[in-house]
C-alpha cells in the first residue's frame, strides 16, 4: 500500500494546535437568555413603532450564535470563525444591541 499524500500547504490547511475547550458558562447563559426572552417576548426585536429592528435583531442573533457555539465548548479551527464565535464576540454583539436599543 502506498501512504496517503501529504495535505496541501496553504492558509486554510494549516490547523493550529487544538485548543483545550470546555463549557463557557457566561457565553452559554447569555445565549440561553437571549433565546428564552426572545421567544417569550418577541417585541424585544422590534422598534418603538412595532416594526422589526433588523440591526438590533442581527446583533442579538450574532450574540446568541456566538454564545451557543462558544458556550458548549466548541472552538473553530479557522481564526476568522474562532473570532466570530468567541466569548468576546458574544459580548460585542450584546454591546452593539444595547447601543442600538438605547444609545443610537
Amino acid at each position: 500500500m502506498t501512504p496517503a499524500p501529504a495535505p496541501a500547504a496553504g492558509p486554510l490547511s494549516a490547523a493550529p494546535e487544538p485548543v483545550a475547550s470546555r463549557v463557557h458558562f457566561p457565553s452559554l447563559l447569555a445565549a440561553l437568555a437571549i433565546m428564552l426572552v426572545g421567544s417569550i417576548y418577541p417585541l424585544l426585536f422590534a422598534d418603538a413603532s412595532g416594526q422589526a429592528d433588523h440591526g438590533l435583531a442581527m446583533s442579538l442573533f450574532w450574540a446568541m450564535s456566538a454564545g451557543l457555539v462558544r458556550g458548549v465548548g466548541f472552538v473553530p479551527r479557522w481564526v476568522g470563525w474562532r473570532w466570530l464565535f468567541s466569548g468576546w464576540a458574544c459580548a460585542a454583539g450584546l454591546l452593539l444591541a444595547a447601543w442600538l436599543r438605547w444609545g443610537g
